[in-house]
């Protein structure tokens, strides 16, 4: 065999052709010691008749074992017939005990666990008999005493030798039993990874679907707040310009409804931009912010001012397009009902937490007195926090009347992977 023959591979090797070579062995020794242990011709007739016997089991059992599971009753019997014929052979001359010795190795692989510890008996009583001087059976007393000595040092150690195996079967059976469980583990953590798998799916999808239904509820609210009473005013002015005979009053009435028109496609086109927020495809949060904080000062004439504070990072795609979207209907809101004459808007980076303050010195609120969620005018509020709910953040809002309003986000600092 290669390198790479197992140990149990070499046991097997070992279990088939080793009492051949024993019993070879053990016969070219009995031969040479005939007439040294005192071998009669009678017993010489007898052991080789008893060698062709053991030969002609081994070939048996060769030819039986792989078709028999082990410890089966076809073991049993091979074993039997080996020790009784190593025990007969060792009668005739104690030099067979050379074959006589197999029967300590292949016991666990021959009988059941409650005969072992008979077989290894039965072993070390051939062993003991065949060492003790003057064969089998001993001759004198003293032969006796050396076979009643040497039958308990070999009971002793086949007993050890076999408690032993016990503990190393156990073990194997532990270990066995401990893979067999590691592999039910393994398959029922497996099946729990695919349910997770379904279940984080489904759960993408709610999610997919609850932003979806938010960005619906905003769009609502943009339509509510803004086109639909624009495009109210512009069909009164309409109807007033055409129920009027006075041309400049009509003329009147076509310019406001004009203005109005531009006042909603400027609101359409702000909706728009919030529904995607390109000025992060560009710029960082800081720098979205901050063009954000200019643009919007230059078109309402409100003097404003943008600060960062704390060390910048990148941020989640999902945190600084939630911040900078409340920080674009704050400041539309300042623009809308605050008559304010300074803003302010500060980003702060702290640990773990990322933080949007929005400030004004207009003319505030009762915070108490706002209508609720999806009546006329409160959707701005409702908004913002619903953005920021969704990504684990809260909004809070403090305003009193003629002193101004301040908008608060805080949103876990979750860093780009």
């Amino acid at each position: 065999m290669g390198g790479g023959t197992t140990v149990e591979q070499r046991w097997g090797q070992f279990y088939r052709y080793g009492p051949y070579t024993l019993l070879c062995v053990a016969s070219l020794m009995a031969v040479l010691s005939a007439g040294l242990v005192g071998m009669s011709r009678g017993d010489g007739y007898a052991a080789g008749a008893l060698v062709v016997a053991a030969c002609t089991l081994q070939v048996w059992w060769g030819r039986t074992r792989p078709k028999v599971p082990v410890r089966s009753p076809a073991a049993r019997v091979y074993y039997v017939l080996r020790t009784l014929i190593a025990f007969a052979l060792c009668w005739c001359n104690p030099f067979f005990s050379i074959y006589a010795i197999v029967g300590y190795f292949d016991v666990g692989e021959l009988l059941p666990r409650r005969l072992m510890r008979a077989g290894l008996l039965c072993t070390a009583a051939t062993m003991a008999g065949s060492q003790s001087g003057g064969g089998m059976p001993p001759a004198s007393l003293t032969n006796w005493a050396a076979f009643g000595a040497l039958f308990a040092l070999h009971s002793s150690l086949a007993l050890v030798f076999g408690n032993l195996s016990d503990r190393e079967a156990e073990r194997t059976r532990h270990q066995s039993e401990t893979i067999t469980e590691l592999e039910r583990a393994n398959t029922r953590l497996a099946q729990a990874l695919e349910e997770n798998a379904g279940l984080h799916a489904q759960l993408l999808l709610q999610a997919r679907e609850a932003g979806v239904a938010d960005e619906r509820r905003r769009l609502a609210a943009e339509i509510h707040d803004t086109l639909a009473q624009g495009l109210t005013g512009i069909i009164a002015q309409l109807q007033a310009a055409t129920s009027t005979a006075d041309p400049s009053l009509a003329g009147e009435h076509l310019d406001r409804a004009a203005g109005l028109a531009r006042h909603s496609l400027g609101e359409a086109r702000r909706s728009v931009q919030n529904l995607v927020p390109a000025a992060l495809e560009h710029d960082d949060l800081p720098g979205a912010l901050g063009k954000t904080v200019t643009r919007w000062a230059e078109r309402t004439g409100v003097r404003a001012e943008f600060t960062v504070t704390g060390s910048v990072e990148p941020l989640h795609d999902e945190v600084g397009a939630t911040l900078l979207r409340i920080a674009q209907e704050s400041l539309a809101n300042t623009a809308r009902h605050a008559s304010a004459t300074r803003a302010g808007v500060t980003l702060s980076y702290m640990d773990g937490e990322i933080t949007l303050d929005v400030r004004d010195d207009g003319c505030g609120f009762d915070p108490a007195a706002l209508p609720p969620p999806g009546g006329t005018g409160g959707f701005g509020l409702g908004g913002m926090r619903a953005r920021a709910e969704r990504v684990a953040g809260r909004v809070t809002v403090e305003a009193e009347p003629g002193l101004g309003t301040a908008v608060s986000a805080r949103l876990p600092l979750v860093r780009r992977v």
